[in-house]
Protein backbone atom coordinates (compact mmCIF):
# COMPACT_ATOMS: atom_id res chain seq x y z
CA UNK A 1 0.00 0.00 0.00
CA UNK A 2 1.23 3.33 -1.09
CA UNK A 3 1.80 6.12 1.94
CA UNK A 4 -0.43 9.14 1.15
CA UNK A 5 2.19 11.24 2.92
CA UNK A 6 5.46 10.27 1.74
CA UNK A 7 4.37 7.85 -1.30
CA UNK A 8 6.71 5.04 -0.08
CA UNK A 9 5.19 2.09 -1.54
CA UNK A 10 5.29 -0.02 1.15
CA UNK A 11 3.79 -0.35 4.97
CA UNK A 12 2.71 -3.10 7.23
CA UNK A 13 -0.49 -3.63 9.04
CA UNK A 14 -0.69 -2.37 12.19
CA UNK A 15 -3.78 -3.62 13.46
CA UNK A 16 -6.65 -5.10 11.44
CA UNK A 17 -10.40 -5.35 12.57
CA UNK A 18 -13.86 -6.65 10.70
CA UNK A 19 -16.20 -3.83 10.28
CA UNK A 20 -19.66 -3.22 8.88
CA UNK A 21 -20.68 -6.98 10.40
CA UNK A 22 -17.55 -8.73 8.73
CA UNK A 23 -18.46 -7.09 5.33
CA UNK A 24 -15.17 -5.06 5.54
CA UNK A 25 -11.82 -4.97 7.21
CA UNK A 26 -10.05 -1.78 8.48
CA UNK A 27 -6.49 -1.38 9.01
CA UNK A 28 -4.25 0.67 10.92
CA UNK A 29 -1.05 0.59 8.89
CA UNK A 30 2.53 2.47 9.24
CA UNK A 31 4.74 3.44 6.66
CA UNK A 32 8.19 1.96 7.37
CA UNK A 33 10.00 5.10 5.45
CA UNK A 34 8.17 8.05 7.20
CA UNK A 35 6.40 6.21 10.09
CA UNK A 36 3.25 7.78 9.65
CA UNK A 37 0.11 5.88 10.52
CA UNK A 38 -2.73 5.50 8.22
CA UNK A 39 -6.59 3.83 7.79
CA UNK A 40 -7.55 1.54 4.86
CA UNK A 41 -10.77 -0.28 4.58
CA UNK A 42 -10.56 -3.68 2.32
CA UNK A 43 -13.92 -5.13 1.09
CA UNK A 44 -14.81 -7.71 -1.57
CA UNK A 45 -15.79 -5.96 -5.11
CA UNK A 46 -19.16 -6.76 -6.33
CA UNK A 47 -20.01 -5.55 -10.02
CA UNK A 48 -23.16 -5.39 -11.32
CA UNK A 49 -22.94 -6.67 -15.61
CA UNK A 50 -25.50 -4.26 -16.50
CA UNK A 51 -27.63 -4.90 -20.33
CA UNK A 52 -25.42 -3.02 -22.31
CA UNK A 53 -22.27 -5.52 -21.17
CA UNK A 54 -21.42 -2.30 -19.10
CA UNK A 55 -20.20 -2.79 -15.68
CA UNK A 56 -20.43 -0.86 -12.36
CA UNK A 57 -19.92 -1.36 -8.86
CA UNK A 58 -22.58 -2.50 -6.38
CA UNK A 59 -24.29 0.14 -4.25
CA UNK A 60 -27.29 -0.22 -1.81
CA UNK A 61 -28.32 3.44 -2.52
CA UNK A 62 -29.25 2.56 -6.26
CA UNK A 63 -31.24 -0.71 -5.10
CA UNK A 64 -32.86 1.72 -2.40
CA UNK A 65 -33.61 4.76 -5.11
CA UNK A 66 -35.34 1.82 -7.38
CA UNK A 67 -37.60 0.36 -4.87
CA UNK A 68 -38.39 3.98 -3.20
CA UNK A 69 -40.41 4.32 -6.41
CA UNK A 70 -42.29 1.20 -5.74
CA UNK A 71 -43.13 2.14 -2.16
CA UNK A 72 -44.41 5.46 -2.93
CA UNK A 73 -47.56 5.99 -0.64
CA UNK A 74 -46.51 2.59 1.33
CA UNK A 75 -45.97 2.73 4.93
CA UNK A 76 -42.28 1.93 4.47
CA UNK A 77 -39.78 3.97 5.96
CA UNK A 78 -35.82 4.83 4.75
CA UNK A 79 -34.54 2.16 7.76
CA UNK A 80 -37.18 -0.05 5.91
CA UNK A 81 -35.30 0.36 2.72
CA UNK A 82 -31.86 0.08 3.87
CA UNK A 83 -32.58 -3.06 5.43
CA UNK A 84 -34.04 -4.38 2.10
CA UNK A 85 -31.02 -3.56 0.55
CA UNK A 86 -28.66 -4.82 3.01
CA UNK A 87 -30.43 -8.43 2.29
CA UNK A 88 -30.09 -7.64 -1.06
CA UNK A 89 -26.28 -7.37 -0.82
CA UNK A 90 -26.14 -10.30 1.61
CA UNK A 91 -28.03 -12.35 -1.22
CA UNK A 92 -25.92 -11.67 -4.01
CA UNK A 93 -22.76 -12.20 -1.75
CA UNK A 94 -23.44 -15.65 -0.50
CA UNK A 95 -23.46 -16.58 -4.06
CA UNK A 96 -19.69 -16.24 -4.34
CA UNK A 97 -19.66 -14.59 -7.60
CA UNK A 98 -17.69 -11.33 -8.35
CA UNK A 99 -19.85 -10.22 -11.29
CA UNK A 100 -23.47 -10.57 -10.89
CA UNK A 101 -26.04 -9.63 -13.60
CA UNK A 102 -28.42 -7.15 -13.42
CA UNK A 103 -31.21 -8.82 -13.74
CA UNK A 104 -30.77 -10.90 -10.79
CA UNK A 105 -30.28 -8.27 -8.46
CA UNK A 106 -33.86 -7.72 -9.40
CA UNK A 107 -34.83 -11.10 -8.61
CA UNK A 108 -32.79 -10.55 -5.13
CA UNK A 109 -35.34 -7.55 -4.69
CA UNK A 110 -38.23 -9.25 -5.25
CA UNK A 111 -38.38 -11.65 -2.05
CA UNK A 112 -37.83 -9.28 1.14
CA UNK A 113 -39.73 -6.49 -1.08
CA UNK A 114 -42.55 -8.68 -0.69
CA UNK A 115 -42.34 -9.33 2.68
CA UNK A 116 -41.97 -5.69 3.50
CA UNK A 117 -45.04 -4.66 1.66
CA UNK A 118 -47.02 -6.52 -1.00
CA UNK A 119 -48.38 -3.55 -2.95
CA UNK A 120 -44.59 -2.20 -3.44
CA UNK A 121 -43.91 -5.75 -4.60
CA UNK A 122 -46.41 -5.75 -7.02
CA UNK A 123 -45.67 -1.85 -8.01
CA UNK A 124 -42.24 -3.24 -8.50
CA UNK A 125 -42.59 -6.47 -10.19
CA UNK A 126 -44.88 -5.06 -12.87
CA UNK A 127 -42.38 -2.76 -13.76
CA UNK A 128 -39.02 -5.67 -13.37
CA UNK A 129 -41.36 -8.36 -15.64
CA UNK A 130 -42.97 -6.41 -17.76
CA UNK A 131 -46.40 -6.48 -17.06
CA UNK A 132 -48.49 -6.11 -20.45
CA UNK A 133 -52.33 -6.77 -18.82
CA UNK A 134 -54.50 -7.35 -16.07
CA UNK A 135 -53.94 -11.30 -16.44
CA UNK A 136 -50.15 -10.46 -15.61
CA UNK A 137 -51.74 -8.38 -12.55
CA UNK A 138 -54.14 -11.48 -11.63
CA UNK A 139 -51.57 -14.48 -12.02
CA UNK A 140 -48.91 -12.63 -10.14
CA UNK A 141 -52.18 -11.92 -7.33
CA UNK A 142 -52.91 -15.16 -7.44
CA UNK A 143 -49.73 -16.38 -6.75
CA UNK A 144 -49.29 -14.09 -4.12
CA UNK A 145 -52.52 -15.18 -2.34
CA UNK A 146 -51.29 -19.21 -2.39
CA UNK A 147 -47.85 -18.50 -0.99
CA UNK A 148 -47.85 -18.52 2.71
CA UNK A 149 -47.43 -15.69 4.22
CA UNK A 150 -44.31 -14.46 6.90
CA UNK A 151 -47.70 -13.52 9.33
CA UNK A 152 -50.81 -15.50 10.46
CA UNK A 153 -53.24 -13.12 8.69
CA UNK A 154 -51.76 -12.50 5.18
CA UNK A 155 -54.81 -9.73 4.78
CA UNK A 156 -53.36 -7.69 7.28
CA UNK A 157 -49.50 -8.31 6.23
CA UNK A 158 -50.21 -6.41 3.09
CA UNK A 159 -52.78 -4.10 4.06
CA UNK A 160 -50.84 -2.37 7.80
CA UNK A 161 -47.75 -2.54 6.75
CA UNK A 162 -44.20 -4.26 6.76
CA UNK A 163 -43.70 -7.71 9.06
CA UNK A 164 -39.84 -7.06 8.43
CA UNK A 165 -40.56 -3.59 10.79
CA UNK A 166 -42.93 -5.57 12.80
CA UNK A 167 -40.64 -8.17 13.88
CA UNK A 168 -38.13 -5.65 14.49
CA UNK A 169 -40.25 -3.62 16.73
CA UNK A 170 -42.58 -6.25 17.60
CA UNK A 171 -45.53 -4.67 17.01
CA UNK A 172 -48.89 -6.05 17.78
CA UNK A 173 -51.41 -5.56 14.45
CA UNK A 174 -54.64 -5.09 15.45
CA UNK A 175 -58.02 -4.42 13.21
CA UNK A 176 -58.10 -0.62 13.92
CA UNK A 177 -54.75 -0.51 11.90
CA UNK A 178 -57.08 -1.50 8.48
CA UNK A 179 -58.73 0.98 7.09
CA UNK A 180 -62.50 0.73 6.46
CA UNK A 181 -61.91 0.30 2.73
CA UNK A 182 -59.17 -1.79 3.05
CA UNK A 183 -61.93 -4.22 5.10
CA UNK A 184 -64.68 -4.35 2.47
CA UNK A 185 -61.25 -5.29 0.30
CA UNK A 186 -60.27 -8.12 2.64
CA UNK A 187 -63.85 -9.47 3.00
CA UNK A 188 -64.24 -9.44 -0.86
CA UNK A 189 -61.09 -11.94 -0.78
CA UNK A 190 -62.74 -14.35 0.91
Amino acid sequence: MICPFCRHDDSRVVDSRPVEDGAQIRRRRECTECGARFSTQETTLLNIIKRSGATEPFTREKVVAGVRKACQGRPVNDDDLALLAMRVEETLRSTGQAEIEAQEVGMAILAPLRELDEVAYLRYASVYRNFNSLEDFEGEIALLRAMPSSSSDSTSNSLTGSSLRKNAMQLPVTNSDVTPRNKSFASQEK
